[in-house]
């Protein structure tokens, strides 16, 4: 069994609750707007790290990343990108069982053709009222399922 932590859009700000839900992860995977690079060196105190750039990932360690990656884990191959709507490619078609995207902030899972669709949300500044979260997939015998971990609850309670 393989659990791969899934992590976005933490534009500069990596709380201590997305750390701890991040922990005991086998693989992290960033889906861009990371904002900070310590961020990385953070998350990979944690385990191995997978990260791409997202559209606020600017200077010269962001040009580091790539725009796009592949992963393969447990069997499965998973491709990140940080924006769906940049998606160029059919994921079924090209063999992927898993994209992984940030961007939106909005947490997500569907399957489409056999492909999993997989948004873990926003864990950085909170953005209107969406969550703030983080993901996880669990790879087991070739099957894949997801969660969303929601790290911090709106309204703050007083």
């Amino acid at each position: 069994m393989s659990n791969i932590g899934v992590i976005s859009d933490t534009h500069g700000l990596l709380r201590p609750e997305a750390l701890a839900a991040l922990r005991g992860s086998d693989h992290i995977i960033h889906a861009g707007d990371v904002g900070d690079p310590t961020i990385l060196d953070q998350l990979r105190e944690i385990t191995a790290l997978t990260a791409i750039r997202g559209n606020v990932d600017k200077g010269a360690w962001a040009r580091k990343l790539p725009e796009t990656e592949v992963v393969e884990i447990g069997g499965l191959s998973i491709y990140v990108l940080h924006d769906l709507g940049q998606l160029d490619l059919k994921p079924e078609a090209a063999g992927f069982s898993i994209v992984i995207s940030g961007h939106s902030h909005v947490p997500k899972q569907e399957t489409r053709n056999g492909v999993l669709y997989f948004n873990p949300g926003s864990a950085g500044p909170r953005r209107f009222k969406l969550p703030v979260s983080v993901g996880r997939l669990i790879v087991e015998r070739g099957e894949v399922r997801g969660e969303i971990v929601k790290i911090a609850s709106w309204p703050k309670p007083t």
